[in-house]
């Protein structure tokens, strides 16, 4: 197993699909919790604030343990947010974990 990288870049005008979308994408990485497989995941607000009201997101970046980077993209190509249009774009990335140990 080794770590990846997901960074989901938003689509433009994505937010209400992102809100609507929100509770199944959650769930998807709940399951990668319970599995013990999630280090970090959250968005990335467009604006400095971590409230960014209608200003919404840039994207989003999750860092979770996979068996390969194949399994890692068929996982994010799956996301709710693929689906309802919120990512323009997905990138998946091998990652080392360095700090904190």
């Amino acid at each position: 197993m080794m770590l990846y990288a997901i960074v989901g870049e938003d689509a433009p005008e994505s937010l209400e699909r992102r809100l609507s979308a929100r509770p199944a994408h959650l769930a998807r990485l709940q399951s990668l919790v319970d599995d013990g497989r999630m280090i970090l995941a959250g968005p990335f607000p467009a604006i400095d604030s971590p409230d960014p009201g209608p200003a919404g997101f840039s994207g989003s970046l999750i860092v979770a343990e996979f068996a390969s980077i194949a399994e890692a993209q068929t996982w994010a190509d799956a996301d709710p947010f693929v689906a309802a249009g919120v990512y323009a774009r997905v990138t998946v990335r091998p990652f080392k974990k360095v700090l904190p140990k």
